[in-house]
């Protein structure tokens, strides 16, 4: 290496050195899951670990496993075929996890070939006696990025003390079974998850890069579904730095900042002298800020997606498009207002705080349960950071993790991410196969036993061993779970429509309760009708039948026998009394009209008598109703 290319690099070094002395007063919090140890005895308890930073953690699940412990490679820093050495379960046996040495090579390779063995699951001892780090991947390579992307079982780091209980448990041949979960990993509160992802704009940084704008272009379709239904509320981040005061007029502090030295990022080439300068991956971090908050204001956040992906494709440093000029044709493209976003940007050359970007920098800074944000890319779920490979089946499942049982979006039980356990014997719950009815409720966690509600009708009981409709309406549903049967066209059932759900047995029938069976009553051999001297009783399914001898006809209201022919005298007098009745109303009617006619008729031959002999001053003349020859 010559002088000058030495000289570069140590300048190089120097300045992210003190980027990253700014960072080490920080508090990274490490995120765990909870290590359970079932058996043997001794060991027994809870224990946390610390979830590695690769892989795929079961967020939202549980894994249950034995542990094995190798007698050779034990720090597994080379490939277990080497020894002869496999971890891959027999049929119906739990499946194995892997407890491997601290040190001598990268946490990340340690699981691979643990991994490439049959292992399910990988803990990693600490060497030494600290509280507990997260496992993060090894800077890019060409070595490490041929693994790394391809780690799909979840790994944990375990302190020293508690892997040396594990150690010797094995090593004494005893069973060693633990269950590793991850399902409070991620709080769940309610019904909306709130997460954010620290990213960056440059796609030149090697592997970490290319993941970052893959999973971006992955995710894009789930996360603006999850969006645009309001299941979550989405904000992204973008880690700057400052560059310390005695260093804002160097040369290398103006070319990787704006805003004289305030925010800063490296160089993605990893050169001062060609190429793009830090500067300008943190103004077009600045601009997608404002193209998110723009959007947001539009009541349209998920724009977001759209712009961070149409960039990459359209505009990258390969190319050399990595500019001002196409940034804003992808804007325009989407139809966001271009103006409003220069605004939010402010002036990058000022020696003023850029508000958006100092939020930013305040924003890195941990608060509550979730640690600062030193890892690049970092992804927080209702306020904890997710650990685990970027890639859409994973992140899918930490955020649906974040959500109420049962409130989870259909998203959340697509087949990437989660499998139908009511598929499977109904789950274990109950089930009513005649209407196909079930309280199996499949959810990102697992199936819950949970009564249903049907059209309107809550069914009620323990979910997993009986369901009975209940409410007004709960009969037309499988008659309540009452006993029902029917008979020579004829059904008969034990429900009640009412707020109290009971079953009752019909009239006719005797039963404990009417919801497993009811008997049919023989009123005739119980005697409890048809018993008047002249009935004779024969018994029907649900009733009874009773006639009577001769001309007697029976009266069921009051279980006794009368005479026909009295039956049909009395109803002869019946009619007569109607009709004599009818008569004697009519004639009087027609006296009352008369004697009004009559009265009228009076009244008016009187007015006329008196009008000609004692005329009315209000009336010039009268109309004389008595004939004149009369007169």
């Amino acid at each position: 290496m010559g002088c000058s290319e030495r000289s570069k690099a140590a300048v190089l070094l120097g300045f992210s050195l003190l980027i990253l002395a700014e960072l080490a007063a920080g508090r990274f919090v490490v995120e765990k899951n909870s290590l359970r140890v079932i058996s043997p005895e001794s060991i027994k308890g809870n224990h946390d670990s610390a979830i590695g930073n690769f892989g795929i953690p079961q967020y939202g699940g549980s894994m249950s496993g034995t542990v094995l412990y190798p007698k050779d490679n034990k720090k597994g820093c080379k490939n277990f075929d080497d020894f002869g050495i496999s971890f891959k379960a027999k049929a119906g046996a739990l499946p194995n996890f892997v407890l491997v040495d601290r040190g001598d090579c990268f946490f990340a390779l340690k699981v691979w070939n643990a991994q490439n063995a049959g292992a399910a699951a990988v803990l990693v001892a600490d060497n030494l006696d600290e509280a507990l780090i997260t496992m993060d991947t090894p800077e890019e390579s060409g070595a490490s990025a041929k693994y790394i992307a391809n780690i799909t079982i979840p790994s944990a780091l375990i302190d020293k003390s508690f892997g040396e209980k594990l150690k010797k448990a094995v090593t004494d041949g005893e069973m060693v079974n633990v269950n590793l979960d991850w399902r409070e990993a991620v709080p769940h509160p309610d019904d909306r998850v709130e997460y954010e992802l620290w990213t960056n704009s440059n796609d030149e940084c090697g592997v970490k890069c290319d993941m970052l704008m893959n999973f971006l272009k992955d995710f894009k379709g789930a996360a603006q579904v999850l969006e645009k239904g309001g299941y979550t509320q989405f904000t992204p981040h973008y880690i700057t730095w400052y560059c310390p005061q005695a260093f804002t007029v160097s040369k290398q502090c103006k070319s990787q900042c704006l805003n004289h030295g305030r925010y800063c990022a490296p160089d993605p080439e990893e050169d001062f002298s060609s190429g793009y300068d830090g500067k300008d991956v943190v103004l077009e971090n600045l601009r997608q800020l404002c193209v998110f908050r723009v959007a947001n204001e539009t009541q349209k956040p998920w724009v977001w997606w759209d712009y961070v992906t149409d960039f990459q494709i359209r505009c990258p440093m390969k190319e050399k498009k990595y500019n001002k000029d196409c940034a804003e044709g992808v804007i325009k493209s989407l139809g966001l207002d271009l103006k409003k976003i220069e605004k939010c940007m402010g002036d990058p050359d000022a020696d003023v705080e850029n508000p958006v970007l100092k939020e930013e920098q305040d924003a890195q800074i941990g608060k509550g349960t979730r640690g600062d944000v030193t890892i690049l890319p970092t992804l927080v779920v209702n306020s904890h950071q997710y650990r685990g490979k970027l890639e859409k089946g994973s992140v899918l499942k930490a955020i649906c993790a974040g959500f109420e049982e049962t409130t989870e979006p259909s998203v959340c039980l697509s087949g990437d991410v989660e499998m139908n356990e009511c598929l499977d014997n109904n789950g274990g719950c109950w089930e009513d196969k005649t209407t196909n009815i079930t309280a199996c409720k499949d959810t990102f966690r697992g199936r819950v036993c949970e009564c249903p509600v049907l059209n309107g009708v809550q069914f009620k009981g323990d979910g997993y061993r009986s369901c009975v409709a209940s409410g007004p309406g709960r009969c037309k549903i499988s008659n309540g779970g009452c006993w029902h049967e029917t008979k020579d066209g004829i059904t008969f059932s034990a429900c009640v429509d009412n707020e109290e759900g009971k079953c009752q047995c019909p009239p006719g029938f005797k039963g404990d309760d009417g919801a497993k069976s009811c008997e049919d009553i023989d009123e005739c051999k119980e005697k409890k009708a048809c018993q008047c001297p002249d009935c004779s009783c024969k018994n029907t399914w649900g009733s009874y039948e009773c006639t009577c001898g001769g001309d007697l006809l029976y009266i069921r209201d009051h279980d006794t026998c009368i005479s026909k022919r009295a039956s049909e005298v009395k109803s002869a007098w019946t009619a007569v009394w109607i009709i004599l009745l009818g008569l004697g109303m009519a004639a009087g009617g027609a006296y009352l009209v008369y004697k009004h006619r009559l009265r009228s008729y009076m009244d008016s031959e009187i007015r006329a008598i008196m009008a000609q002999y004692m005329p009315l001053d209000s009336q010039n003349e009268v109309q004389n109703h008595v004939n004149d020859e009369r007169a």
